[in-house]
């Protein structure tokens, strides 16, 4: 993943906010079983967007990614409701659960390094 604000360095504060954008959702995962995880991304988003680019993508990514492991969280408990589809529906609630955590992880780590992260799964709701 390559760095696409390698030629406008990033602030202190810009790291600081994309990752806080990025822990938020992988701390809200663990606190709220992966219920509030779209709520930190949101709200960094919505005060930041307008201030730094670096912190608009974070915040964006981070949301947009945490809708995704929503919505497949939501299939897995679905089909976790028929026997036959536990088989496929736990996997997918593990899936959700742990992808929060562990991206959100990785997202702010290269985030404080002044480094964009790109999230693999994302439904764009964001931008």
């Amino acid at each position: 993943m390559n760095n696409q604000y390698a030629n406008s360095p990033t602030s202190h504060d810009d790291r600081l906010w994309a990752m806080i954008a990025h822990l938020s959702a992988a701390i809200a995962a663990i606190v709220s079983v992966g219920w509030l995880t779209i709520v930190g991304p949101l709200l960094v988003w919505l005060f930041k967007k307008d201030s730094s680019p670096f912190v608009r993508n974070a915040a964006a990514g981070a949301f947009n990614f945490n809708i995704t492991m929503w919505l497949i969280t939501i299939i897995g408990w679905i089909l976790n409701i028929t026997v036959i589809g536990a088989v496929i529906g736990i996997p997918l609630v593990v899936i959700g659960s742990i992808g929060s955590i562990v991206l959100g992880i990785w997202g702010a780590i290269r985030a404080w390094g002044g480094n964009a992260f790109t999230y693999p799964w994302q439904v764009r709701v964001l931008r």
